[in-house]
């Protein structure tokens, strides 16, 4: 029914949709950070990959093997390309936490212990009087304040968002303990 050269040829076109669709998503996160020549030659790479990929189901578009492997190698790197992202985690977060109860004030210490910069502010809330507490972290740092949170207020409400830039401030890399 299919020729080894018919599954290999499927195989290697979903291959590379994987590695350039992971590398479209990369390059992407260069692009917000700023990062333009790392994003141009990520690019670069990218779309030559693309273009084979491409060339290669539309030479042959009687052979649906190729598209399925065209199209499962985009869903692939698409996952792949998020994984990858979120285990380089460049840049930083700001995360904005509401303690719940009587640790408010206790929390904005604790995480100052940790290494952590914190900013506080009073908030006035549905039942009252709260301290919302900002802090601006690299992204990398991200498991560590969760872990601290769920340890010390697993109640807290807790907004996260990108951060694109910052400048000046208390930033600086957290030991491994």
């Amino acid at each position: 029914m299919f020729t080894d050269s018919l599954i290999l040829g499927a195989l290697l076109i979903f291959s590379l949709r994987i590695i350039d669709v992971s590398m479209g998503t990369i390059r992407i996160i260069y692009v917000f950070k700023g990062r333009r020549l790392i994003a141009a030659a990520i690019g670069f790479v990218e779309i030559t990959i693309f273009i084979y990929a491409l060339g290669s189901v539309v030479a042959n578009l009687d052979n649906w093997l190729n598209i399925i492997a065209y199209s499962g190698g985009f869903a692939g790197g698409t996952i792949l390309g998020s994984f990858i992202e979120e285990k380089m985690a460049l840049g930083f977060m700001t995360v904005q936490i509401i303690p719940s109860g009587p640790t408010q004030a206790e929390l904005a210490g604790i995480l100052r212990e940790e290494g952590f910069g914190v900013t506080a502010f009073d908030a006035w809330g549905k039942d009252g009087s709260k301290v919302v507490l900002l802090v601006h972290l690299f992204r990398k740092d991200w498991g560590k304040l969760q872990e601290i949170l769920n340890r010390q207020d697993e109640h807290a409400f807790i907004t996260v968002m990108d951060t694109r830039s910052t400048k000046g401030g208390y930033l600086k890399l957290l030991k491994k303990k």
